[in-house]
């Protein structure tokens, strides 16, 4: 027994959390003021506390194989700061490493990032000549989380500005009761800033951010240049239309310029995008883009990691989903089987296009998937169970470090996730950025063959959607940030 650990633990965190504390201004600055965003292998410390900080580099020694502190990466944060950056993404940890591997050739740590971060040490320039306006078409669960993201992304205001929300006539103290709930959510929690109310604009103001609520029977009928916004994206969250002729009516409104629909789009005319699987194949020139359903997000960049990797020859995929909106909180008609009945006291099962819309985002899978749904008395989180039959034999073990891996590391980054924690549950998914999480304790593989595999991937079907709808938005938007330090070859 060593009576001197615990002062040793207490005086470690203590040092620690007041290196972090001095970061927090740093950090700040250059968020605020120059549009630098930061991170710690892929995790972001542009807006945290103290705390937050030292959770991230906890987490770099998953990649790593042993301990990134604050004392390693602190040095590099105050000489980032003494430089005059424009708008980027660093990582700092990836910066810290590539340091330490080359400190002996550098004559100070001020001379190391002055040379890895030239590129971008070229002062503060606005990111796009007009920052991109984004009108919001329903301000329902989706709309309203794509409104917090909106607003937490807008930084300088020279990037993405969320201009205005459109909805069905209301009643009395209709503005005030759509502000409480971008406000109040019984899921996320309070909204991350200020919120009030312009009545005479009727609007919401946001952290600074005007949101005018327009009313409207039909999307033709709006002229949005008459509030000033104009080369709009529309955002249709509604759920009402679903095919180009539907969303068409979008651009004959003035001041849209393309439209992205939150939901699987009808039609081969309509391209359905996953983030991180086949966005680079959007031109710019596209008038109408689907970004597919929420679970199509979470299962599509395991599958294709997953078949590249190991080859997939048939599958079925059982989603395990959140009761949403369009069901019934007690038993009354729905025009589709079983959702009629009380959803927080059933499990109901029902039918989901997920598995066919894979095939949309991963034609290299048509034809090798079905796929079901059990729709289950909770609020938010979902559990997509896959059972794979692979060309390639594996071991749970492989498997589960292959994931892994692709999670620390990777251009999938931010869509898939892992872990292994073996208490895990749904609510501790609950404001998951990623579009997946893979579930490693569960993993199953048959070990007569083991081509016969079972995965479960957790995925926030609310916020880890609508972040993945997000990344549509910048894409369409050409927002694009220099990502540093370039990794060497």
């Amino acid at each position: 027994m060593d009576l001197s650990k615990p002062e040793f633990y207490f005086n470690q965190w203590n040092d620690s959390e007041a290196i972090a504390t001095k970061m927090l201004p740093i950090l700040n600055d250059l968020r605020v003021e120059r549009g630098v965003l930061t991170h710690v292998f892929g995790r972001s410390i542009a807006k945290v506390n103290s705390v937050d900080i030292l959770k991230m580099h906890r987490h770099a020694r998953l990649i790593l194989g042993r301990e990134l502190t604050v004392q390693d990466t602190y040095p590099l944060i105050q000489a980032m700061g003494r430089l005059n950056l424009g708008p980027c993404r660093i990582d700092v940890g990836k910066l810290t490493v590539k340091y330490q591997a080359q400190k002996a050739v550098f004559a100070s740590v001020d001379d190391f990032v002055r040379h890895e971060l030239a590129p971008v040490n070229t002062g503060v320039k606005p990111v796009l000549g007009q920052p991109q306006d984004v009108v919001l078409y329903g301000f329902g669960r989706i709309g309203r989380l794509l409104a917090r993201i909106l607003v937490d992304k807008t930084g300088r205001g020279d990037k993405i500005r969320l201009r205005a929300a459109v909805v069905r006539p209301g009643g009395p103290d209709d503005l005030k009761k759509r502000a409480a709930l971008l406000r109040l959510d019984s899921v996320h929690g309070p909204f991350p800033g200020t919120t009030m109310i312009d009545e005479e604009e009727n609007a919401i103001v946001a952290n600074g951010n005007m949101i005018r609520i327009l009313y409207s029977e039909g999307p033709e009928k709006i002229d949005y240049t008459e509030y000033g916004i104009r080369d709009a994206i529309i955002v249709d969250n509604s759920g009402k239309w679903r095919d180009s002729e539907g969303l068409g009516r979008h651009l004959s409104a003035k001041g849209v310029k393309s439209v992205l629909l939150t939901a699987p789009g009808k039609g081969d005319d309509i391209p359905n995008i996953v983030y991180g699987i086949n966005h680079a194949s959007l031109t710019g020139e596209e008038k109408i883009v689907s970004a597919a359903s929420c679970t199509t997000n979470a299962i599509a960049p395991v599958l294709k990691v997953l078949h590249e990797r190991f080859g997939i020859t048939s599958g079925h995929v059982e989603t395990v989903h959140a009761y949403t909106n369009d069901q019934n909180l007690i038993d009354n008609y729905h025009k589709k089987a079983r959702r009629g009945r009380s959803a927080p006291l059933n499990m109901v099962i029902t039918e989901t296009g997920a598995a066919k819309a894979v095939a949309k985002v991963l034609p290299e899978l048509a034809g090798k998937l079905t796929g079901n749904a059990i729709r289950v008395p909770t609020p938010d989180v979902s559990l997509a169970i896959l059972k794979l039959a692979l060309q390639e034999a594996t071991t749970k073990a492989e498997i589960n470090d292959f994931l892994r891996g692709i999670a620390l590391d990777s251009p999938y980054r931010d869509q898939i996730d892992f872990t292994s924690s073996p208490d895990i549950v749904s609510s501790d998914l609950i404001g998951s950025r990623h579009s997946g999480v893979v579930d490693g304790e569960s993993t199953l593989v048959n070990s007569s063959n083991g081509r016969n595999v079972v995965l479960y991937v957790w995925y926030d079907n609310e916020f880890g959607y609508a972040c993945q709808v997000m990344r549509v938005i910048q894409k369409m938007a050409a927002v694009t940030l220099p990502e540093l330090p370039v990794e060497d070859r």
